[in-house]
């Protein structure tokens, strides 16, 4: 992703567990992209699915996030059903 891209504002979004729910159990809008990633990769709970929407409104998934989050805020494993 482009340097300027993660320097946009980004709206994260966690779920609990595996299963769709009616929402989002938390959403949080942070000044940069970096920052959203920083954040879901520092969650503890490996049982909730973060989702970062992109100011361009692009949907950044659960594994796309585990791939390019920072090595120093690295989730734990989630557990498959």
């Amino acid at each position: 992703m482009a340097q300027p891209q993660m320097e946009r504002p980004a709206e994260l979004m966690v779920w609990q567990g595996a299963r769709a729910a009616p929402g989002p159990r938390e959403t949080r809008r942070f000044p940069t992209l970096r920052a959203a990633l920083a954040a879901a990769a520092g969650a503890d709970d490996p049982e909730t699915l973060p989702w970062i929407v992109t100011a361009d409104g692009d949907v950044l998934s659960p594994h796309w996030i585990d791939g390019h989050a920072p090595r120093s805020a690295a989730r734990p494993m989630r557990l498959r059903p």
